[in-house]
């Protein structure tokens, strides 16, 4: 399992934008508006994150969950409760008629289709209520009125909602000054204005309630989403990882139990101490390699770390890398300049395996008798060089360019090479620049040299 943890001081509910060994580049902690991402599986041992129980169990959840689900059949209860009522006070006014009863049924029949057609519905019960006004009988189904303007507030534009709400004052003015509802014009003036402004503000206290709960959710959907993504980032740059220090341990291994083989057979014969001694070494090369590839292995088997796992090399493996080489008859000499300094591990890997690459890639394509290893400290800099005296300038000619790519490339029949891309990556990471090509003119053989700069750590 990858785990990641974020800096100290990181706002909650923000997220890294990509994990790279170890190392967080950027945070997000918006996410613009962008058509709907494909949608990925979610990562392996995570689950997706749901409200309390006491939340999606809420009275005002299972109201809205029901809302939503069942548009229809809800304003259909609304109607007949209002119908019901406004039935009952008009059998107890003077007002009761057949045509008072179909008017009113029919003005809150059409509550049932607001949410279809808030506009139509508004318009059409407006204008049934001033043909109401006209035959001169007040109802209380013209609450239906105020159903209608509360939907247009909530689900159409400001502008609709204001104009509406216009409307409706004017029919409250009308009846105020014909029917008297409160006592007074007056009293009935500011009674049935106060409704019709309540009508208008719950209308649009709804719709932006629907707006950011929506943009709750889809938030909410983009951040799982974006965690994913992320999962699916910090497991391919673990895979690359691993296959860098795979790359590194079996190209070094192999090369020096290739070259000790090699040796012991052609001295095998005439020397057979010299030959046992070289076999000895491959054995030795051979159980060394297997145990740093069972150490990166083990990792993947368990989401603890282990203490029985060694620690990755560094600066002071450099003298045994070069004595592994010298054994292959190879001389090596390593020399260190500058005063030492802490380096950190992750810097230290970093020099040990570019030298460990430059000097597999000497024994395997150089055919040199000897190479330089120097280790130059410059604090906060520190600069790895590894030169050789092989023959491949004479191939690219003195003071060429080259790509650094030839030799990771010669003799292997077109396939590509990997050690020279790892180089650049474990530089690039801390900043810095490897250069890898012919060595100058009154050097020659090739010439890997890698500087960075890198951030002081305890000692």
């Amino acid at each position: 399992m990858l785990r990641s943890r974020l800096p100290v001081g990181q706002p909650p509910g923000t997220l890294p934008v990509s994990l790279h060994e170890g190392r967080i580049l950027g945070i997000t902690t918006e996410i613009p508006a962008s058509p709907a991402p494909r949608k990925l599986a979610p990562a392996q041992g995570s689950t997706a994150q749901q409200p309390p129980d006491d939340i999606t169990r809420g009275l005002f959840s299972s109201g809205r969950r029901i809302v939503r689900t069942h548009p229809l059949a809800t304003d259909a209860l609304l109607a007949a409760v209002l119908l019901a009522l406004s039935t009952e006070w008009l059998a107890g006014s003077g007002f009761a008629s057949p045509r008072s009863v179909l008017i009113q049924t029919v003005l809150i029949a059409a509550v049932v289709a607001r949410r279809i057609w808030p506009a139509s519905v508004f318009l059409f019960t407006s204008a049934l209520a001033f043909g109401q006004w006209l035959l001169g009988f007040p109802l209380l189904g013209d609450a239906a009125v105020l159903v209608a303007l509360y939907t247009v507030a909530a689900h159409q534009s400001r502008i609709r909602a204001l104009l509406a709400a216009a409307l409706v004052e004017s029919g409250a003015v009308m009846a105020a000054v014909k029917w008297d509802p409160a006592g007074t014009p007056q009293r009935s003036l500011v009674f049935l204005t106060a409704t019709v402004v309540a009508a208008l503000f719950a209308g649009l206290a709804a719709a932006s309630g629907r707006q950011y709960l929506d943009w709750m959710d889809e938030r909410a959907r983009r951040l799982e989403v974006e965690r994913d993504r992320q999962a699916e980032i910090a497991a391919a740059a673990e895979r690359t990882r691993i296959a860098r220090e795979l790359h590194d341990i079996v190209s070094h291994s192999l090369s020096v139990v290739i070259t000790l083989a090699d040796a012991a057979a052609i001295v095998g014969r005439a020397d057979p101490d010299r030959g046992v001694e070289a076999m000895t070494e491959v054995s030795e090369v051979g159980r060394r390699a297997l145990a740093d590839m069972r150490a990166m292995l083990g990792v993947l088997r368990t989401d603890e770390p282990s203490s029985a796992l060694a620690p990755q090399p560094g600066v002071a493996e450099l003298g045994a890398l070069a004595d592994r080489v010298r054994a292959t008859g190879l001389a090596v000499d390593l020399t260190v300049e500058g005063t030492a300094f802490p380096l950190g591990a992750a810097a230290e890997l970093t020099v040990y395996r570019i030298v460990q690459e430059a000097l597999t890639n000497t024994l395997r394509h150089a055919g040199a008798r000897q190479a330089q290893v120097t280790l130059s400290y410059a604090d906060p800099e520190v600069q790895v060089r590894v030169t050789d005296d092989g023959a491949d300038r004479l191939k690219h000619g003195p003071g060429r360019p080259d790509d650094g790519l030839a030799r990771d490339h010669a003799g292997l029949r077109g396939a590509p090479g990997h050690g020279l891309d790892g180089m650049r990556e474990r530089v690039a990471l801390h900043g810095g620049v490897l250069r890898a090509g012919p060595a100058p003119v009154t050097a020659g053989g090739w010439l890997v040299e890698a500087s960075f700069r890198v951030e002081q750590v305890p000692a």
